[in-house]
């Protein structure tokens, strides 16, 4: 019996698109951050703290941390007149206070650096930063009168480290 014309478009077909789904399903995957602390809530930090991606990647907060409600906020005057610490195009987000295993995403478009923090634990150095693309002049700049924490300026990556590695891990 030879087969007809429809049938090994068919089988063609199934294998094109079996080969493409694996693709398709990773290509949609955001890049993950946890928010970890210790049990006795004695430290907290973000994991990743640098993060390097491309224009128009997702970008997921989840707490990892059983004892402590966490955020992830950007630096932006919208944000608790917060120092402006993303590009002036980008839009700044808040995620609200998550409990353990909640998570929030955002997806980031424009080229730059993005600096973020947790609200309650800003004071303890719980600060991020993801460099999207080329960050080229697109450096956080500080804002005359809202100085950050020593402790947080203290614990950015720098941006050519996030460049160089990716993905840059503190605990």
């Amino acid at each position: 019996m030879t087969p007809s014309r429809r049938h090994v478009l068919q089988i063609g077909g199934g294998i094109l698109a079996g080969l493409a789904w694996p693709r398709l399903s990773l290509a949609g995957s955001p890049a993950e951050i946890r928010m970890q602390g210790k049990a006795d809530g004695s430290h907290v930090w973000f994991d990743p703290i640098g993060l390097h991606v491309q224009p128009g990647e997702t970008i997921r907060w989840i707490n990892l941390d059983p004892g402590n409600s966490h955020t992830a906020t950007a630096y932006h005057p919208k944000n608790f007149d917060r120092p402006l610490r993303i590009p002036e195009d980008a839009a700044p987000w808040n995620s609200d206070y998550l409990l353990p295993n909640e998570a929030f995403s955002v997806t980031l478009r424009v080229e730059g650096v993005y600096d973020f923090f947790c609200i309650p634990h800003e004071h303890a150095g719980m600060v991020g930063r993801i460099v999207v693309g080329n960050p080229g002049s697109h450096s956080p700049k500080e804002s005359a009168g809202q100085a950050l924490p020593d402790i947080a300026l203290q614990a950015f990556p720098s941006i050519d480290e996030i460049m160089q590695q990716s993905v840059v891990r503190r605990t």
